[in-house]
């Protein structure tokens, strides 16, 4: 008993740091973006997810190299893309009551959206197909494919940015120089990395002391925790008016997440990390599919009415219940 309520104090300590460090950490990387004149949408995709997406860097790193916690690893990166597509839900609560707020998100962020969709398409097969990709070393083939699809990526969006919006103009409006910005996100970015380096050690104490299994865990809890300032500076960004900015992390952050997949893979130096996985992640990298279409439609079809939630909320929010629910029974 003593010694679950050690983790469990110790889970708790080091996701508080990761809420509290990736909050202001957002907030000086925001400030950052304001002064290279970045458009809200790139802004969201770019600087925020990979800002919002540390946590899961420093956890899969520790996680393989640390803890030798493969299964941890992938069921974090899989659950946080899941985790993320349900912010959307949760905005749309704290958004305007009558309108859904998908409706006045701008079209581009179906791009991010749907090379999320073929990233996490590609993780599917290698797990479901181990060696289809081959491998480089002990790097996995679909390891070398996310990275250049990320920068593929990267370029499409700044190029539609820059074809379809004004880019945004910085005004002084604090009296904090650019090297007090510097100083303040470095030292946010540490608070950070202290916590999600914690996050795997205790999340696989509790996994084995619990029975729920690495798989479940992972993509549960340890995921939800390292999701924590995503949802922070979304819905920060969802009362400052920057829809964009806000759903551009979302998408941003799970294309940066399959990212982290590759990195967890250079770091797994035993062989391809996703022939160390359970088959069980399909689970949530095809509920997230889902979801992000759900969102897709949302955001293309514009509903102009909404009920506490906006339909497309609402079935992103019962998608994922459902598939945590099979994932549990599944674990």
């Amino acid at each position: 008993m003593s010694d679950i309520i050690l983790y469990l104090a110790g889970f708790i300590g080091a996701t508080a740091l990761i809420v509290v460090g990736g909050s202001r950490l957002s907030r000086y990387g925001d400030m950052l973006a304001d002064m290279l004149g970045w458009g809200k949408m790139f802004m969201g995709i770019m600087l925020m997810a990979s800002v919002t997406s540390l946590p899961e860097l420093m956890t899969g790193i520790s996680s393989v190299a640390l803890v030798d916690a493969p299964d941890l690893a992938v069921g974090d990166i899989v659950g946080s893309c899941a985790f993320n597509i349900l912010i959307i839900s949760i905005m749309d609560l704290f958004y305007n009551p009558a309108k859904p707020l998908t409706s006045v998100a701008q079209p581009g962020h179906v791009i991010a959206a749907s090379l999320g969709i073929v990233m996490l398409s590609i993780v599917a097969v290698a797990i479901l197909m181990p060696g289809v990709f081959g491998h480089i070393g002990w790097i996995g083939g679909s390891s070398i494919l996310f990275i250049i699809l990320y920068f593929i990526a990267i370029r499409v969006l700044y190029v539609y940015e820059k074809r379809h919006h004004v880019r945004l103009t910085y005004h002084q409006e604090s009296e904090l120089t650019l090297r007090d910005v510097i100083l303040r996100y470095s030292f946010n970015a540490v608070l950070v990395i202290a916590g999600a380096m914690a996050l795997p050690y205790f999340g696989k104490h509790l996994a084995a002391i619990s029975g729920m299994g690495q798989s479940f865990f992972g993509t549960l809890f340890i995921a939800a925790s390292t999701s924590l300032p995503e949802i922070v500076v979304s819905i920060s960004a969802i009362r400052l008016g920057t829809i964009d900015l806000a759903i551009g992390n979302i998408f941003g952050s799970n294309i940066f997440n399959i990212i982290i997949l590759a990195i967890d893979d250079i770091f797994h130096t035993k062989g391809p990390i996703l022939l160390y996985t359970s088959q069980n992640h399909v689970i949530p990298i095809l509920g997230t599919i889902i979801i992000t279409a759900i969102g897709i439609t949302g955001i293309l079809f514009k509903s102009a009415r909404k009920w506490k939630l906006a339909i497309d909320s609402a079935f992103i929010l019962l998608v994922y219940v459902l598939m945590m629910i099979l994932l549990y029974n599944v674990s």
